[in-house]
């Protein structure tokens, strides 16, 4: 069986480690990876390759920057053009980013099977570019591997029930990483000696786009630093930009990204997470840690069902709130709520068991 896997941005870049790992453990498969570029930074994207033992993509698109349907229209003629010269028997996506969706498009038409790693995921916002991505690439794929109960509860309320479609729960392949990965921890430079502080990241467009949301998120942050934990933040290009547009400061220990090991490190060793991310949500979660996140909604809902996840938004003084009263408290995965690090394997077997 051949596979064409497409990633393009960080967090695809981990899921697809554990995957093509077990891809590559199994004599029926040949895999393909195709790297969009969404990603370009060397540290979001080329660090992953070397760290993580990723296959080196067999094609390179570097299509990056410019609107969503510029990027998305520009990786499908792409994409098209690769499955069409090489045909792979299904075409794998994850997550939800334009590459996904731009892989899906491409892949349907060409009526090649599509795998959905991450289905089934919902925020109920529709105002966000992920859950249009998502939701768009659900609707055309065949095999939909979901993370948890909930993803498949979605989809079911969705009536992909009555749909000629597989829906799956096979466990989150973050997880898969985490545990297989952890060991390899290591400190950035110049944290080396830390610990028990605020590991913070913040880089989506909601927050970083809306002045008024920025503002607030960075006051939280320096009232943290000052009153709480010192704070450190990984800096995203685009937040980055987005301050230096906006003219505000931080007074936290600023880093630049960091690669997967340094930042499973900054997770075992934080006493908080402060994120407006969805991985990193559950990455603290796997390691024991409370999680605030900056954010009106989650796809995640079971972590702030189980109580150790807490939506905040972009209040200043409930982000502040919440870290004093979570920091350093101890949290446990006594439900196995992602699957125990097993979901690399059980998609191998599904899509082996589909032929």
């Amino acid at each position: 069986m051949k596979i064409l896997s497409i990633i393009g941005a960080r967090p695809q870049f981990i899921k697809a480690s554990v995957v093509s790992k077990a891809f590559a453990q199994s004599e029926s498969i040949d895999e393909l990876v195709l790297h969009t570029g969404q990603h370009f930074d060397e540290n979001m994207s080329d660090v992953f390759f070397n760290q993580l033992g990723i296959p080196r993509p067999d094609f390179q698109l570097d299509i990056h920057g410019g609107s969503h349907g510029e990027m998305t229209g520009r990786m499908l003629i792409e994409i098209e053009r690769i499955i069409h010269e090489h045909r792979p028997d299904r075409v794998l996506v994850y997550g939800d980013t334009n590459s996904t969706l731009a892989g899906a498009l491409a892949a349907v038409k060409l009526h090649v099977p599509v795998a959905h790693v991450e289905a089934g995921l919902r925020s109920f916002n529709m105002r966000m570019p992920e859950e249009v991505n998502r939701i768009l690439t659900d609707q055309v794929s065949d095999f939909l591997f979901c993370p948890t109960a909930a993803a498949v509860h979605n989809l079911e309320s969705e009536g992909f029930s009555s749909k000629p479609v597989k829906v799956l729960n096979v466990g989150d392949v973050m997880q898969d990483s985490a545990l297989l990965f952890s060991e390899f921890a290591q400190a950035p430079e110049g944290v080396q000696k830390k610990r028990d502080f605020v590991l913070a990241t913040l880089h989506r467009a909601e927050n970083t786009d809306d002045r008024d949301r920025l503002s607030s998120i960075v006051d939280a942050l320096n009232k943290v630093h000052r009153t709480v934990a010192e704070v450190i933040l990984p800096l995203h290009p685009r937040t980055r930009a987005a301050l230096a547009r906006e003219g505000l400061s931080l007074d936290v220990c600023v880093t630049d990204p960091v690669g997967y090991f340094e930042m499973l490190w900054l997770l075992k060793h934080s006493g908080l997470v402060l994120t407006d991310s969805g991985g990193v949500q559950k990455e603290a979660f796997f390691f024991g840690k409370p999680c605030v996140t900056m954010r009106d909604e989650t796809e995640w809902v079971e972590l702030v069902e189980a109580g150790v996840n807490t939506l905040v938004g972009a209040d200043s003084d409930a982000i502040t709130t919440h870290v004093k009263t979570n920091f350093l408290r101890s949290i446990k995965d006594e439900d196995s709520l992602y699957g125990g690090g097993q979901a690399s394997r059980n998609i191998v077997r599904h899509l082996l068991g589909s032929r």
